[in-house]
Protein backbone atom coordinates (compact mmCIF):
# COMPACT_ATOMS: atom_id res chain seq x y z
CA UNK A 1 0.00 0.00 0.00
CA UNK A 2 1.16 3.51 -0.96
CA UNK A 3 -0.64 6.35 0.96
CA UNK A 4 -0.32 9.22 2.77
CA UNK A 5 -1.93 9.48 6.24
CA UNK A 6 -3.38 13.56 7.49
CA UNK A 7 -2.30 14.18 10.73
CA UNK A 8 -3.08 17.90 10.79
CA UNK A 9 -4.58 19.36 7.58
CA UNK A 10 -4.02 22.89 8.77
CA UNK A 11 -6.07 25.97 7.89
CA UNK A 12 -7.15 24.29 4.62
CA UNK A 13 -5.84 21.56 2.31
CA UNK A 14 -7.22 20.10 -0.51
CA UNK A 15 -6.54 17.94 -3.59
CA UNK A 16 -5.94 19.92 -6.51
CA UNK A 17 -4.89 19.47 -10.02
CA UNK A 18 -4.50 21.92 -13.24
CA UNK A 19 -8.43 22.14 -12.99
CA UNK A 20 -11.37 21.06 -14.82
CA UNK A 21 -11.91 22.51 -18.32
CA UNK A 22 -14.66 22.19 -20.75
CA UNK A 23 -17.63 22.91 -18.17
CA UNK A 24 -17.81 26.52 -17.44
CA UNK A 25 -20.69 26.70 -19.89
CA UNK A 26 -23.05 24.35 -17.18
CA UNK A 27 -21.80 26.72 -14.21
CA UNK A 28 -18.69 24.60 -13.05
CA UNK A 29 -15.84 26.92 -12.23
CA UNK A 30 -12.18 25.60 -13.18
CA UNK A 31 -11.28 25.19 -9.56
CA UNK A 32 -7.22 23.42 -9.68
CA UNK A 33 -3.87 24.87 -8.28
CA UNK A 34 -4.23 28.59 -7.46
CA UNK A 35 -0.63 28.68 -8.44
CA UNK A 36 -0.15 25.97 -11.54
CA UNK A 37 3.39 26.98 -12.09
CA UNK A 38 3.88 25.28 -8.44
CA UNK A 39 2.28 22.52 -9.03
CA UNK A 40 3.69 21.75 -12.26
CA UNK A 41 7.05 22.13 -11.26
CA UNK A 42 6.17 19.66 -8.25
CA UNK A 43 4.58 16.95 -10.35
CA UNK A 44 8.01 17.32 -12.50
CA UNK A 45 10.25 16.54 -9.52
CA UNK A 46 8.34 14.34 -8.04
CA UNK A 47 8.38 12.10 -11.18
CA UNK A 48 4.84 12.94 -12.42
CA UNK A 49 2.94 14.34 -15.93
CA UNK A 50 2.21 17.86 -15.08
CA UNK A 51 -1.13 16.99 -14.17
CA UNK A 52 -1.50 14.86 -11.98
CA UNK A 53 -3.08 15.73 -8.16
CA UNK A 54 -1.23 16.96 -5.55
CA UNK A 55 -2.03 18.39 -1.79
CA UNK A 56 -2.46 22.58 -2.11
CA UNK A 57 -1.76 23.25 1.62
CA UNK A 58 -3.28 27.06 2.65
CA UNK A 59 -1.15 28.78 5.31
CA UNK A 60 1.22 25.80 6.57
CA UNK A 61 0.64 23.50 9.87
CA UNK A 62 0.02 20.68 8.09
CA UNK A 63 1.56 17.42 9.22
CA UNK A 64 1.02 14.06 6.86
CA UNK A 65 2.63 9.89 7.68
CA UNK A 66 3.70 8.52 4.68
CA UNK A 67 2.34 4.62 4.46
CA UNK A 68 5.12 3.19 2.23
CA UNK A 69 7.66 4.69 0.20
CA UNK A 70 7.33 7.43 -2.14
CA UNK A 71 9.34 10.31 -3.91
CA UNK A 72 8.34 13.59 -3.44
CA UNK A 73 8.41 17.32 -3.49
CA UNK A 74 7.60 20.27 -1.54
CA UNK A 75 6.83 23.42 -3.79
CA UNK A 76 5.12 27.21 -3.67
CA UNK A 77 5.18 29.25 -0.61
CA UNK A 78 8.33 28.48 1.89
CA UNK A 79 7.48 27.03 5.35
CA UNK A 80 10.13 26.31 7.24
CA UNK A 81 9.50 22.29 6.46
CA UNK A 82 10.47 19.68 8.76
CA UNK A 83 10.99 16.05 7.29
CA UNK A 84 11.03 13.97 11.12
CA UNK A 85 11.90 16.62 13.09
CA UNK A 86 14.38 17.65 10.62
CA UNK A 87 14.70 20.71 7.87
CA UNK A 88 13.11 19.65 4.32
CA UNK A 89 14.57 21.65 1.55
CA UNK A 90 11.81 23.15 -1.47
CA UNK A 91 12.04 22.93 -5.06
CA UNK A 92 13.87 19.78 -4.38
CA UNK A 93 13.08 16.04 -5.16
CA UNK A 94 13.39 13.95 -1.62
CA UNK A 95 12.15 10.17 -0.84
CA UNK A 96 9.77 9.32 2.42
CA UNK A 97 10.35 6.25 3.78
CA UNK A 98 7.45 4.02 5.69
CA UNK A 99 6.56 6.21 8.42
CA UNK A 100 8.26 9.26 7.57
CA UNK A 101 6.35 12.36 8.38
CA UNK A 102 6.77 15.83 7.02
CA UNK A 103 5.18 19.12 8.35
CA UNK A 104 5.02 22.67 7.04
CA UNK A 105 5.04 25.62 9.50
CA UNK A 106 3.25 29.05 8.82
CA UNK A 107 4.59 30.40 5.13
CA UNK A 108 8.00 32.81 5.27
CA UNK A 109 6.96 33.78 1.32
CA UNK A 110 3.63 33.48 -0.22
CA UNK A 111 0.30 31.49 0.66
CA UNK A 112 -0.13 27.89 -0.65
CA UNK A 113 2.33 25.26 -0.44
CA UNK A 114 2.19 22.22 -2.59
CA UNK A 115 2.98 18.41 -2.16
CA UNK A 116 3.31 17.07 -4.95
CA UNK A 117 3.86 12.62 -4.17
CA UNK A 118 5.73 10.14 -6.69
CA UNK A 119 2.19 8.99 -8.14
CA UNK A 120 0.25 11.22 -7.92
CA UNK A 121 -3.16 11.40 -5.38
CA UNK A 122 -5.01 8.76 -6.07
CA UNK A 123 -8.98 9.99 -6.16
CA UNK A 124 -11.75 9.54 -8.26
CA UNK A 125 -11.85 12.27 -11.51
CA UNK A 126 -15.18 14.32 -11.93
CA UNK A 127 -15.80 15.36 -14.89
CA UNK A 128 -11.79 14.54 -15.73
CA UNK A 129 -10.35 16.41 -12.85
CA UNK A 130 -9.36 15.48 -9.32
CA UNK A 131 -9.48 18.98 -8.11
CA UNK A 132 -11.38 20.01 -5.23
CA UNK A 133 -14.73 22.86 -5.75
CA UNK A 134 -15.29 23.49 -2.05
CA UNK A 135 -18.48 25.52 -2.96
CA UNK A 136 -19.76 22.42 -4.83
CA UNK A 137 -18.88 19.90 -2.87
CA UNK A 138 -17.32 17.95 -5.82
CA UNK A 139 -13.86 16.44 -6.89
CA UNK A 140 -10.84 15.71 -4.32
CA UNK A 141 -11.92 13.49 -1.50
CA UNK A 142 -15.94 13.95 -1.27
CA UNK A 143 -16.18 17.34 -2.24
CA UNK A 144 -14.31 18.76 1.17
CA UNK A 145 -11.32 19.74 2.66
CA UNK A 146 -8.90 17.00 4.33
CA UNK A 147 -9.57 16.19 7.69
CA UNK A 148 -7.40 14.74 10.41
CA UNK A 149 -7.02 10.92 9.86
CA UNK A 150 -7.63 10.66 6.23
CA UNK A 151 -5.67 8.41 4.00
CA UNK A 152 -5.01 9.23 0.27
CA UNK A 153 -3.66 6.28 -1.65
CA UNK A 154 -1.17 7.28 -4.32
CA UNK A 155 -1.40 6.06 -7.75
CA UNK A 156 1.25 3.80 -9.40
CA UNK A 157 4.75 5.76 -10.51
CA UNK A 158 5.17 6.76 -13.56
CA UNK A 159 9.27 6.66 -13.69
CA UNK A 160 11.22 3.48 -14.44
CA UNK A 161 13.16 2.91 -10.63
CA UNK A 162 16.37 2.05 -13.18
CA UNK A 163 15.87 6.46 -14.24
CA UNK A 164 18.17 9.29 -12.99
CA UNK A 165 15.12 11.83 -12.43
CA UNK A 166 16.08 16.19 -11.89
CA UNK A 167 16.58 16.56 -8.69
CA UNK A 168 16.08 20.68 -8.52
CA UNK A 169 15.18 23.12 -10.71
CA UNK A 170 16.90 26.06 -12.75
CA UNK A 171 16.80 28.60 -10.77
CA UNK A 172 14.89 30.96 -13.50
CA UNK A 173 12.03 28.49 -13.11
CA UNK A 174 11.57 29.26 -9.15
CA UNK A 175 9.31 31.72 -8.36
CA UNK A 176 10.73 34.16 -5.65
CA UNK A 177 7.19 35.23 -4.02
CA UNK A 178 7.05 38.74 -1.95
CA UNK A 179 4.19 40.47 0.52
CA UNK A 180 4.67 43.61 -2.01
CA UNK A 181 3.27 42.00 -5.70
CA UNK A 182 3.82 43.94 -9.21
CA UNK A 183 1.32 41.92 -11.54
CA UNK A 184 1.60 42.52 -15.44
CA UNK A 185 -1.71 42.92 -16.71
CA UNK A 186 -3.58 43.36 -20.07
CA UNK A 187 -6.61 45.63 -20.54
CA UNK A 188 -10.45 43.38 -19.87
CA UNK A 189 -13.34 43.81 -21.52
CA UNK A 190 -15.21 46.64 -19.70
CA UNK A 191 -12.13 49.16 -19.75
CA UNK A 192 -14.05 51.58 -21.34
CA UNK A 193 -16.76 51.60 -18.17
CA UNK A 194 -13.50 53.05 -16.10
CA UNK A 195 -12.83 57.07 -16.21
CA UNK A 196 -9.45 58.36 -17.20
CA UNK A 197 -9.15 59.34 -13.23
CA UNK A 198 -10.02 55.84 -12.58
CA UNK A 199 -7.22 54.46 -15.00
CA UNK A 200 -4.46 56.97 -13.43
CA UNK A 201 -5.78 55.46 -9.62
CA UNK A 202 -5.72 52.10 -10.48
CA UNK A 203 -2.10 52.03 -11.88
CA UNK A 204 -0.67 54.74 -9.62
CA UNK A 205 -2.47 52.88 -6.50
CA UNK A 206 -1.23 49.88 -3.76
CA UNK A 207 -3.62 47.86 -3.03
CA UNK A 208 -4.01 45.77 0.04
CA UNK A 209 -5.40 41.60 0.18
CA UNK A 210 -8.23 41.69 2.37
CA UNK A 211 -8.51 38.29 4.74
CA UNK A 212 -11.83 37.79 3.51
CA UNK A 213 -10.21 36.46 0.79
CA UNK A 214 -10.26 32.78 -0.44
CA UNK A 215 -9.95 30.41 -3.85
CA UNK A 216 -12.92 32.72 -5.47
CA UNK A 217 -10.68 35.76 -5.43
CA UNK A 218 -8.30 38.31 -3.47
CA UNK A 219 -10.22 41.41 -2.59
CA UNK A 220 -7.90 44.53 -2.53
CA UNK A 221 -8.71 47.41 -0.46
CA UNK A 222 -7.29 50.89 -1.03
CA UNK A 223 -8.37 53.79 -3.79
CA UNK A 224 -11.38 53.34 -5.29
CA UNK A 225 -11.64 52.68 -8.88
CA UNK A 226 -13.75 55.55 -10.16
CA UNK A 227 -16.05 54.47 -12.66
CA UNK A 228 -18.53 56.25 -15.60
CA UNK A 229 -21.68 54.78 -14.84
CA UNK A 230 -21.41 52.44 -12.02
CA UNK A 231 -20.13 48.78 -11.46
CA UNK A 232 -22.97 46.60 -12.78
CA UNK A 233 -23.09 44.91 -16.31
CA UNK A 234 -25.09 42.61 -18.42
CA UNK A 235 -23.67 39.53 -16.64
CA UNK A 236 -21.05 38.04 -19.32
CA UNK A 237 -18.32 35.09 -18.69
CA UNK A 238 -15.80 35.76 -15.85
CA UNK A 239 -12.32 33.70 -15.53
CA UNK A 240 -9.79 33.48 -13.16
CA UNK A 241 -7.61 36.42 -13.69
CA UNK A 242 -9.64 38.98 -14.16
CA UNK A 243 -9.76 41.99 -12.33
CA UNK A 244 -13.49 43.01 -11.15
CA UNK A 245 -14.42 46.56 -9.92
CA UNK A 246 -17.43 46.84 -8.31
CA UNK A 247 -19.54 49.74 -7.79
CA UNK A 248 -17.65 50.50 -4.40
CA UNK A 249 -14.57 50.96 -6.79
CA UNK A 250 -12.21 47.97 -4.58
CA UNK A 251 -10.76 45.55 -7.31
CA UNK A 252 -10.96 41.68 -6.72
CA UNK A 253 -8.79 39.41 -8.67
CA UNK A 254 -10.52 36.44 -9.50
CA UNK A 255 -8.90 32.95 -8.32
CA UNK A 256 -9.47 29.36 -9.70
CA UNK A 257 -12.94 28.77 -7.90
CA UNK A 258 -14.35 31.64 -9.39
CA UNK A 259 -17.91 32.37 -10.85
CA UNK A 260 -18.14 31.21 -14.39
CA UNK A 261 -20.05 34.43 -15.05
CA UNK A 262 -20.58 37.75 -13.39
CA UNK A 263 -22.26 41.19 -13.58
CA UNK A 264 -19.10 43.56 -12.66
CA UNK A 265 -16.65 45.37 -14.83
CA UNK A 266 -14.15 43.44 -15.44
CA UNK A 267 -11.20 46.06 -16.06
CA UNK A 268 -7.96 44.47 -16.37
CA UNK A 269 -7.05 40.99 -16.69
CA UNK A 270 -3.85 39.22 -15.09
CA UNK A 271 -1.23 37.56 -17.56
CA UNK A 272 -1.04 34.33 -17.08
CA UNK A 273 2.63 33.69 -16.07
CA UNK A 274 1.92 36.29 -13.47
CA UNK A 275 -1.07 34.06 -11.99
CA UNK A 276 1.15 31.96 -9.99
CA UNK A 277 2.19 35.34 -8.22
CA UNK A 278 -1.52 36.18 -7.65
CA UNK A 279 -2.34 32.73 -6.47
CA UNK A 280 0.10 33.42 -3.70
CA UNK A 281 -1.08 36.55 -2.28
CA UNK A 282 -2.00 36.25 1.84
CA UNK A 283 -4.33 38.78 3.70
CA UNK A 284 -1.84 41.79 3.93
CA UNK A 285 0.41 41.54 1.09
CA UNK A 286 0.09 44.47 -1.14
CA UNK A 287 -0.60 44.63 -4.55
CA UNK A 288 0.64 46.86 -7.73
CA UNK A 289 -0.70 46.93 -11.57
CA UNK A 290 1.57 47.75 -14.56
CA UNK A 291 -0.09 47.26 -18.41
CA UNK A 292 2.00 45.20 -20.97
CA UNK A 293 1.18 44.55 -24.31
CA UNK A 294 -0.37 41.96 -25.90
CA UNK A 295 3.32 40.88 -27.43
CA UNK A 296 4.88 40.99 -23.95
CA UNK A 297 2.61 39.25 -22.44
CA UNK A 298 2.79 36.30 -25.19
CA UNK A 299 6.38 36.71 -24.97
CA UNK A 300 6.63 35.76 -21.33
CA UNK A 301 4.33 33.11 -21.66
CA UNK A 302 6.31 31.26 -24.67
CA UNK A 303 9.57 31.49 -22.46
CA UNK A 304 8.33 29.92 -20.08
CA UNK A 305 6.28 26.99 -21.70
CA UNK A 306 9.61 26.80 -23.51
CA UNK A 307 11.61 26.25 -20.04
CA UNK A 308 9.41 24.20 -18.95
CA UNK A 309 8.94 21.87 -21.81
CA UNK A 310 13.32 21.52 -21.98
CA UNK A 311 12.27 19.99 -18.58
CA UNK A 312 9.71 17.86 -19.13
CA UNK A 313 11.67 16.04 -22.24
CA UNK A 314 14.91 15.91 -20.16
CA UNK A 315 12.41 14.31 -17.17
CA UNK A 316 11.21 12.04 -20.06
CA UNK A 317 14.56 11.02 -21.57
CA UNK A 318 15.14 9.78 -18.35
CA UNK A 319 11.83 7.99 -17.84
CA UNK A 320 9.74 10.12 -16.38
CA UNK A 321 5.79 10.64 -17.65
CA UNK A 322 4.66 13.10 -19.87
Amino acid sequence: MRAIRIIEPGTLATVQDRGRFGFRDRGVPVSGAMDRQALRLGNLLAGNGFDAACIEITMGGFAAEFKGGAHFALTGAETAAKSNGRPLASWRRHFAQEGDIIETGPPVSGLRTYLAVEGGIDVSPVMGSRSTFLRGGLGGLEGRALRKGDVLFLGAPAREETSVPILELPAELVPAYSTNVVLRILPGPQIDRVSHRGIKTFFSSEYVVSNRSDRMGSLLTGPAVELKCGGDIISDGAFPGAVQVPGNGQPVILGSDCQTTGGYVKAATVIEVDMSFAGQLGPGATVRFVAVSLDDARLAYLKNEYMMRRLYEKSAKAGGGQ
